[in-house]
């Protein structure tokens, strides 16, 4: 018996590079007082976004990441996959709540489907 097959969807990796430079540069301006140090946690909470965040689909459902938690959904609870008008993926449950495909584009959309199919 194999595996079930994970198809895995994350942020470019450039988004994390370009929050690591921002981290440095905003390092100078923290260390000048107290009160700026706060500027941060913008690019730390970034860099911790682009590693965790993400959706991996698998025949049982998808499990959409985010920054701080993240909410797996049955394939019996999706009534749609589709997109907006940004090309980002959104699938709308049967419940009538629309929830976003984090790392998700409509172009992917064939091969979210794919992965709801069993492993054979």
């Amino acid at each position: 018996m194999s595996s079930p097959t994970i198809v895995r969807f994350r942020p470019h990796g450039a988004i994390a590079v370009a929050a690591l430079v921002a981290l440095i540069g905003a390092v100078p301006v923290a260390s000048v007082s107290w009160y700026l140090a706060p500027v941060l946690l913008i690019p730390i909470a970034v860099v911790v976004w682009a590693w965790r965040a993400g959706t991996d689909a698998t025949p049982a459902g998808i499990r959409v990441r985010a920054l701080l938690g993240d909410r797996q959904i049955p394939w019996s609870d999706i009534r749609e996959l589709g997109g907006d008008s940004r090309g980002r993926a959104l699938a709308r449950l049967t419940n009538g709540q629309v929830v976003p495909l984090t790392a998700v584009r409509v172009g992917d959309l064939p091969r979210l489907t794919e992965a709801s199919k069993p492993a054979q």
